[in-house]
């Protein structure tokens, strides 16, 4: 028995590396213990990539491991040594994954080459080594800006199959029989309902054609609103560019026919519209059992003129070859399928002038960007940095704003690790 579950949606985390501290160091040699500033830069954090991967069938290795963390960018050394940058980490997913916002449900990319290499985070910048802070006036800087810090973000990864034609019907109508006879896919088969529980795919060739067809597992009434498995299997079908509805065209089942063609329609229409569009070739199989006779004339007279029908007997192929004939034909007419595009979404990124004052108790606090920035380039205990603090603070309008929400002499201020009180 197959015990593989098939996984075509999962939630996972994301965190691009964090850059790496610039270094605050000086030349020293004997005699001489400061001879000039040569810290050199923090390391940028890594990256991180989804790889189309091609010979990946689903999402099953994602249910064993949700977290993805770049590697941190080392911090600058000595003597004008940039830190190294942090390990980049490439996901490989199915063609046809979606990566999508988890909080927003925005679509973030669209993996659908084999071997595309997409970037989703980038790491964070390594902070400057003190060397880059001398000016004219400023010789021997005695500080260093720390790295950019990243956050983590929640991702949910959705495969939607990618093939030309999509097989669709009722359960057990022999939708992977007809696949396992017109290309080399070996789907499991057996006398039973949902024996398929996952879209299976296979190439079919025609002469010097060939295109990739998906059996879709069995549909049933209300699919589109979710009953069965309906969404997580319609799914499967938004890119086909053309259908072929499988009939049960015997009535062995003690279904109606033309009722489960109705109904499966009815289902792709309520889905999606694009999926009702969509060019449909209608394979009446089972041909070969008792009842299909009658049943192949009461449908040719009511949907004859609307359809291409093509009476076949998937078990022992017959009708198979004219089959595949029309949909060749048929899909040398139709565009290719296209990539999704991305919405227009963009995490959001440090603003170093941005800020908000918020009152904790008697405190002011400031908050934001502009703060983020300080904290890495101001150090407490070095008197050259903390005047480059005050500079920002009122090139910013910092000070003019607590006065303004009633800020006095004496009151606290608090920026990130500074505390001091406020002088007017």
């Amino acid at each position: 028995m197959d015990t593989k579950v098939f996984t075509d949606k999962v939630k996972i985390y994301l965190k691009a590396g964090d850059g790496g501290d610039g270094m605050n160091s000086f030349k020293a040699y004997k005699g001489k213990p400061a001879c000039g500033p040569d810290g050199g830069d923090g390391g940028r954090g890594g990256n991180i990539y989804f790889v189309g991967d091609k010979d990946k069938n689903d999402l099953i290795d994602f249910r064993f491991r949700s977290k993805y963390y770049a590697g941190n960018g080392e911090r600058g050394g000595s003597n004008l040594c940039s830190g190294k940058s942090g390990e980049s980490i490439e996901i490989a997913v199915p063609l046809g994954t979606l990566v999508k916002d988890f909080e927003s449900g925005k679509v973030l990319c669209d993996v659908y080459e084999d071997g595309e290499r997409i970037c989703l985070l980038e790491g964070g910048r390594g902070g400057k080594g003190n060397v880059r802070f001398t000016t004219a006036t400023r010789h021997a800087p005695d500080f260093a800006q720390k790295g950019q810090k990243t956050k983590p973000h929640a991702v949910v990864l959705e495969l939607k199959v990618i093939a030309d034609v999509g097989l669709v019907g009722f359960p057990n109508v022999g939708k992977s029989t007809l696949l396992s006879k017109i290309s080399a896919a070996r789907p499991k088969i057996a006398n039973y309902h949902f024996t398929t529980l996952s879209p299976n795919l296979g190439v079919v060739r025609y002469y010097d054609r060939s295109f990739v067809a998906a059996d879709i597992p069995g549909l049933i009434e209300g699919a589109a609103a979710g009953a069965g498995l309906g969404h997580d299997f319609l799914r499967h079908i938004e890119r086909t560019r053309m259908i072929v509805h499988v009939l049960d065209i015997s009535g062995m089942e003690g279904r109606d026919p033309l009722q489960d063609f109705e109904k499966i329609n009815a289902e792709l229409g309520q889905y999606s519209e694009k999926l009702a569009a969509l060019p449909m070739l209608v394979a009446c199989n089972k041909t070969d059992c008792f009842g299909a006779e009658e049943n192949l004339k009461r449908f040719k007279k009511k949907y004859g003129k609307k359809y291409n029908l093509f009476p076949i007997a998937a078990v022992n192929g017959d009708g198979t070859e004219e089959l595949v004939r029309a949909a060749a034909e048929l899909l040398k007419t139709l565009p290719p399928a296209e990539r999704i595009p991305a919405d227009e979404f963009e995490y959001e990124k440090e603003d170093a002038t941005q800020y908000e004052i918020v009152r904790d108790g008697e405190d002011y606090v400031l908050i934001g960007g502009l703060v983020d920035m300080l904290c890495r380039n101001v150090v407490l205990d070095k008197p050259e940095s903390m005047a480059y603090f005050q500079r920002t603070l009122k090139r910013n309008g910092v000070f003019k704003e607590l006065e303004k929400q009633g800020c006095k002499e004496g009151d606290t201020v608090v920026v990130g690790d500074v505390e001091f009180e406020y002088v007017p």
